[in-house]
């Protein structure tokens, strides 16, 4: 049995990859690495190609037909909110069309199960502070709506014999290890580290929010257990009699402050910088945490890493202390890799 993992050389996708290969599984990884790092999947299969381009679903059929493939987990495509708002015709063709060509070809090559990366950018800014499954999705971003129109197009392969489980990521971060970390300042944690190894001061938007400390509340969850809840999802897909399509959040069910991530990732930083204080971005929701029940009904899964896990193997990563050999053996490994694939 093998998966398609598409965008598996990114960092989550790297993780999904690391997971489905402990449970057992056979991984080809397809990617075009233009963020991803073939030396995150060093000795697989990679197959690189734009899934936006015209000849992409020809290439994905052959890759499943060729390595046996039985399911895909589907992570490639863009993900940043003001890029997206910069070019949202470009981002609608990459996320939403490439989405519609992996679908075709697991339609034409007769795959039947797919986990699907979705986020919770879905919701918007939703007038609850513990959003379910079932809270309105209104995207304020062209990247969410991507993310909602591409659940929509899984939901509809269901009648090309497709079943699916959308997941929808809340705040994800942390490190499985030095080689599988995200090199993109990006979201809180990578920002606040890169600062912090640049000697500036760490930054907040906004601290006069109806939260305890006035900056915003988010679900952060480890990358680890955001790659096992993918294995926990293709499990419970190769288990049901017949083809459906769910959507479910990823989260740990519990808060934390803007405000107490940048502290806690100074101390372990060993920085006493002064917090700079801008004013809020717009769309910026109080707090936004997921309600997950649903996901350890569905799936027995749950988040098993705490808040302190999730930033000191962030903060490890950064800093690289697992580098050394590993960084260099796995880095030739990777040149090797993609000599072959091209």
């Amino acid at each position: 049995m093998n998966v398609l993992v598409t965008g598996g050389a990114g960092y989550i996708g790297a993780h999904v990859v690391d997971a489905l290969l402990r449970s057992g599984r056979g991984v080809v990884v397809v990617d075009d690495l233009s963020t991803g790092r073939a030396d995150r999947v060093p000795g697989l299969p990679l197959v690189q190609v734009d899934l936006a381009t015209p000849g992409s679903p020809d290439v994905l059929v052959e890759t499943m037909d060729t390595w046996d493939v039985t399911a895909v987990v589907h992570l490639a495509g863009r993900k940043k909110v003001g890029e997206s708002v910069a070019r949202p015709a470009w981002y609608h063709e990459q996320n939403v069309g490439g989405t519609a060509h992996v679908l075709r070809a697991m339609a034409s090559a007769g795959v039947p199960h797919l986990v699907f990366s979705s986020s919770a950018a879905v919701y918007g800014s939703p007038a609850v502070a513990l959003v379910d499954e079932d809270t309105p999705t209104h995207p304020i971003s062209p990247y969410g709506a991507t993310k909602l129109a591409c659940e929509d197009l899984a939901a509809r392969a269901v009648t090309d014999g497709v079943g699916s489980f959308s997941l929808r990521y809340f705040n994800v971060a942390g490190a499985g290890s030095w080689l599988l970390r995200d090199d993109e300042e990006a979201n809180l944690v990578t920002t606040v580290l890169g600062r912090l190894a640049r000697g500036e001061a760490p930054q907040v938007n906004g601290d006069d929010y109806p939260t305890p400390d006035g900056t915003c509340v988010r679900d952060l969850v480890d990358v680890r257990d955001v790659a096992d809840a993918h294995v926990a999802a293709l499990r419970a897909l190769e288990g049901a009699a017949t083809p459906a399509a769910e959507v479910l959040n990823v989260g740990t069910g519990s808060g934390v402050s803007v405000r107490e991530v940048v502290d806690r990732l100074c101390a372990l930083d060993g920085h006493g910088l002064p917090v700079e204080v801008l004013p809020r971005r717009a769309g910026d929701p109080a707090t936004v945490v997921a309600a997950v029940g649903r996901a350890r009904d569905r799936l027995g899964w749950q988040a098993s890493y705490g808040l302190d896990d999730v930033l000191r193997s962030a903060w490890s990563a950064a800093r690289g202390e697992q580098a050394g050999a590993e960084q260099a053996g796995a880095e030739q490994a990777g040149a090797e890799q993609v000599s072959r694939a091209r």
